[in-house]
């Protein structure tokens, strides 16, 4: 998972799905702080990127039943994101290669989520010309291979 040790900081954020039938609860270190615009995040938000904040696993805690589903990634990877079953919005995600990190897309924090501050976009590649996104984010073509654990 990219690492950036600038976001080092503690967050202390409740969030719900669009429903409200689960609720999620974040409470602990940020490893990472970054936009995505690989193809499947962009089928996933509707968009051109998502925002991802990365927490150690057990900083995380749900209330409400949630459903899985998982895919080959093209790193190799088994990817798996966890959705309410009732509404569909995605509430975290985790990658095989980092199995205590969870990937928590920011906007389910919506209201509560001003502490993101990204330092770079992965897969530029599929970067769509019309998705506006902050200057003087490092670009990465793909995911960066240091940062693959």
């Amino acid at each position: 998972m990219p690492q950036d040790v600038q976001h080092n900081a503690i967050v202390e954020a409740n969030g719900r799905c669009d429903c409200g039938a689960v609720t999620v609860r974040a409470s602990g270190r940020i490893l990472s702080m970054f936009t995505c615009a690989c193809l499947n995040c962009q089928t996933v938000t509707g968009t051109g990127h998502s925002s991802i904040a990365l927490l150690a696993a057990d900083d995380i805690s749900f209330t409400g039943e949630t459903k899985p589903y998982t895919r080959d990634a093209a790193s190799g990877a088994r990817f798996t994101r966890h959705f309410c079953p009732m509404c569909g919005t995605t509430l975290h995600a985790q990658s095989s290669r980092a199995p205590g990190v969870s990937i928590l897309p920011v906007g389910i924090f919506a209201g509560n989520n001003q502490w993101f501050k990204p330092k770079q976009l992965l897969f530029g590649r599929s970067r769509q010309p019309w998705d506006w996104l902050p200057e003087g984010l490092h670009i990465h073509e793909t995911y960066p291979e240091k940062a693959a654990p």
